[in-house]
This record gives C-alpha cells, structure tokens and sequence, in this order.
C-alpha cells in the first residue's frame, strides 16, 4: 500500500491483485477521520479491486479531517455551504486527475462514502455521474437547495446506486437515509436500499451487501 498524492488531496492506493482490470473503487471517509479508516474494509473486499481513499482537506486535530465544517447544534447540523461547494471541486479534480493517472477510462470507478464521504460521493454524482459506474452511500445525507443540482440529469438516472444506513443513527438519523431513498426512487433507475440494526457504523451485514453489490455491478454490462 502507497501514500501518494493527486490534486492536492493525499491518498492511500492499494493496487488491484488483478493483472487484467484496474476497477476502482475510491472511498471517501467521514467528518473527524482520515483515509487510514475505510482501508481498513480492504481484506473484507475484493482483491481484484483498486482501493484509492483519499484524506479530506479540512485539518482539525492530528489524524482528523473533514470535507467542509459543520457545527453540531440543538437545530441539527449546520453546514459551511462556500466550503462544501469548494470541497465538491477539489473532489471532482481528484477525480478526474485519479481517471487519467490510472487510465481508469476503460475501467468501472465507483464511489463510496461514509456519513460526510457520502454527502460528497452525492454531489459528486449530481455534477458529472459520467465520471463514475456507481456511488455506496453509508449513513449520509442528501444534498439539498442549493447543492441539489444535476446536472447531466439522464446520465445520472443510469448510475446504480446502493443506500445504506443505521436505523439507531444518533449522528444522522435514518430520516436522512429514507430522504435519499425516496428522492432517488424518482430520479435513478437502479436503486438498493437497506436499514440495519445498527447505529452510525458499517457492520458486517452492511459490508456483505457491499461487497456482494460491488461484484454484480462489477459483471453488469454497461448501462444502455
């Protein structure tokens, strides 16, 4: 496993063990979390997949950091809308500079993000879904006004998409999730949602679904 950097944003690469493929599968960490975190799913994958997490910009302590600032209030979480829309471009020039430095083009490249990792996997979908083959979404939140803009509205409906979330979340309460779920259902054609029995985590049902998720879209032919 290397430590490299692309667009600014520092990441952990872990080769696919495949000499054929190079899918990728590039997975965004948490608020208060760094790009060790969601490698450590790595053995629970499959080996034959290229897993790229990346550090978020935001430093906040040693080993913390965050896509955007948010506070925690008595209303809810509160967002730094300017700084999400900055952190929503330095995503996206990861990504495009990730496709080109691996030649990812002739490849599938899917996004997965934890809670704040899922926000950001959202927008990035709503901005250029043709940059990606499908986005897991772990107990997230969708965007809403005035990120909620998509842009290539009929690439977007072809993304598969695979929602999970906790039904004891006391972070982001499964309404998030059910928000997603619904808003989804109207604007993707290929759609898995689950609730587990768990809080603000991954358990290990939710990484078998994952997992399993990821290699039927894996062997999927492409979207028409």
């Amino acid at each position: 496993m290397l430590q490299r950097t692309q667009s600014s944003l520092i990441y952990l690469d872990r080769p696919s063990a495949s000499k054929q493929r190079e899918d990728i599968l590039i997975m965004l960490h948490g608020y208060g979390s760094n790009e060790k975190d969601l490698m450590q799913l790595a053995p629970s994958l499959d080996q034959n997949l290229h897993l790229i997490t990346p550090r978020a910009p935001l430093a906040l302590a040693p080993e913390m950091y965050g896509w955007f600032p948010i506070e925690f209030t008595q209303e809810g979480i509160t967002v730094d809308r300017e700084a999400a829309g900055r952190a929503k471009e330095t995503l996206l020039e990861f990504l495009h500079g990730i496709v080109d430095r691996y030649n990812a083009r002739e490849n599938k490249v899917w996004l997965m993000g934890f809670s704040q990792g899922a926000v950001m996997s959202y927008l990035a979908a709503l901005a250029e879904p043709a940059l990606l083959h499908g986005v897991i979404a772990l107990s997230g939140q969708f965007p809403e006004s005035p990120f909620l803009v998509n842009a290539e509205p009929d690439l977007f409906r072809t993304l598969p998409f695979l929602v999970v979330h906790g039904i004891y979340d006391d972070v982001l309460p499964v309404t998030n999730g059910r928000h997603s779920e619904r808003w989804l259902q109207e604007h993707a054609d290929r759609l898995t949602y689950r609730e587990y029995a768990m809080g603000h985590e991954i358990n290990t049902e939710a990484l078998e679904l994952i997992r399993d998720w990821l290699y039927r879209t894996k062997s999927a032919k492409a979207s028409p």
